[in-house]
């Protein structure tokens, strides 16, 4: 007879083979499929996303899980049934408030609306997106309204991909950060410049790919688990920790653009990759929260991406590749160039002492959307105000500007605020790694990342979605989410790059 706890297991099972139906059809979507196609995706995706939301929201869960709690608390609560119990009936809790009706039309309404950001993009034209964004900004407030009462209308939303942080507690890091890194950038702005020109190049692609390849399959990717396919905004999905696809692009007159755009999803795809077995088609099959998961692709970007230490081994073999634009380069100047500090119009192509600042512009505007201070007709506007504002640059055209991110027209509204706290995250583990691993550095200059992706793999990778972010940053790093760290990792980097 099967007992309950395998009855739950078998349910979470079936649920998580139609989350990953769901995953293939999205990819799908954002690499092959045409345009013509998007209708029908919508609809198809709708119809999956109600009978996934229908069978995880079932009575038969809740029985489940109310007779399970009491069980949970007799196990390890470390261990990984007590923890799938508990994670479980906290998800358990927030999806039976929503309805069948609301997934399956805002999985549909945002499965259309990224076709209309592509043609939208493409042709500069705010408006054409406008009425796609109205409904999706529209069905976020209802979907917070699920959840009422609340302290604040966004906190739902951040809840979906930072479980357990507020709004407040947000906004209290951010008004840190902000004052530090403006002082920064002030400061570099005065001091003498770093030349990039050599960057502003257009290089080869296949070229460009290899390379690309090349690293971060030294990184630990495994392409018997994985993939990489261009898009036209970078993204990695899942279908399980045995199938992890990567994208990039390229862009002209940027030479090292897709370099960082493949290492930084290689970071998402290694976290996913190295999720424990013993998890597989459970809830507990991912990453902790999009905070955790772009601390890993940040870490690998930036932290290691962007090192002289990585560069004095990759170097070499870049010149070779590139030796007309890159061959009379020096080290040094190449390091200079790919951390020079400049307020940009695109924030994933942005510096590390600015990107902070394209975040919390967004994380602004979509507060503003949500408690009804800002129309979405208002948003080009409003975008170019707060861009001169924290950057002191005017977009030129709806492209560069309040079109250039993917994530309005998926309905992540409530994600932008993690990639900041990613980074945070990023140099506390980083800080905690080098204690550990005193020759680490020694190894990045050897291109050796075998230990660095060990300590990963042991202390967060094979956790999964087992403990709740904040918790997984206390247990590796001793504190929560704190700016400290990263503030003196900036300051410490651009004072020797800069001669502050």
């Amino acid at each position: 007879m099967e007992t309950k706890p395998t009855r739950l297991k078998s349910i979470l099972n079936e649920v998580s083979d139609l989350n990953g139906a769901q995953e293939v059809l999205g990819w799908d979507q954002q690499t092959y499929m045409p345009a013509g196609g998007a209708e029908a995706r919508g609809e198809e995706l709708s119809t999956l996303a109600r009978i996934t939301h229908d069978r995880f929201t079932a009575d038969e869960i809740g029985v489940l899980l109310q007779d399970l709690l009491p069980y949970a608390e007799s196990l390890d609560p470390e261990s990984d049934d007590a923890r799938l119990i508990h994670v479980t009936h906290r998800e358990y809790g927030k999806q039976t408030k929503v309805s069948s009706d609301w997934v399956a039309e805002f999985t549909q309404i945002t499965s259309m609306s990224q076709e209309a950001l592509v043609t939208a993009r493409t042709e500069s034209n705010f408006k054409l997106f406008q009425p796609h964004l109205e409904r999706i900004v529209e069905l976020r407030r209802q979907y917070a309204d699920f959840f009422k009462p609340y302290a604040h209308v966004y906190d739902a939303l951040l809840d979906d991909y930072e479980p357990g942080l507020k709004t407040a507690d947000v906004q209290t890091i951010f008004d840190r950060l902000r004052t530090e890194q403006v002082a920064l950038i002030k400061a570099i702005a005065a001091s003498k410049p770093v030349d990039d020109s050599f960057l502003k190049v257009t290089l080869d692609e296949q070229k460009q790919w290899d390379f690309g390849v090349e690293v971060i399959t030294r990184f630990g990717y495994d392409w018997m688990r994985g993939r990489q396919d261009k898009a036209p905004h970078p993204f990695t999905t899942s279908f399980g920790s045995d199938d992890v696809r990567i994208t990039t692009r390229f862009l002209p007159n940027s030479g090292s653009s897709a370099l960082f755009s493949t290492m930084h999803e290689c970071g998402h795809a290694l976290y996913e990759q190295g999720i424990s077995s013993r998890l597989r088609r459970t809830l507990l099959m991912s990453g902790a929260s999009m905070a955790l998961h772009e601390s890993q692709s940040r870490l690998w970007e930036n932290l290691v991406g962007r090192s002289k230490e990585f560069w004095s081994h990759f170097y070499p073999r870049f010149q070779t590749l590139f030796p007309e634009t890159m061959g009379k380069v020096s080290l040094d100047n190449f390091y200079k160039g790919i951390n020079k500090v400049e307020p940009s119009l695109i924030r994933v192509e942005s510096d590390e002492a600015t990107y902070n600042l394209h975040v919390m512009l967004r994380m602004e505007i979509e507060i503003a959307l949500m408690e009804g201070k800002l129309q979405v007709k208002d948003l080009p506007e409003v975008w170019n105000e707060k861009m001169r504002e924290y950057l002191g640059i005017t977009p030129p055209n709806d492209a560069q500007g309040v079109l250039q991110d993917i994530h309005w027209s998926g309905g992540s509204i409530g994600y932008f605020p993690t990639y900041a706290l990613g980074n945070l995250v990023s140099v506390q583990l980083w800080e905690k790694i080098q204690e550990e691993l005193p020759s680490l550095h020694s190894q990045i200059r050897n291109g050796d990342f075998t230990s660095l992706l060990a300590w990963l793999r042991e202390n967060l990778h094979q956790h999964g979605a087992k403990f709740d972010p904040q918790d997984m940053v206390v247990k590796i790093t001793g504190s929560k989410i704190s700016p400290e760290p990263y503030l003196r990792y900036l300051k410490t980097k651009y004072s020797e790059i800069y001669n502050l």
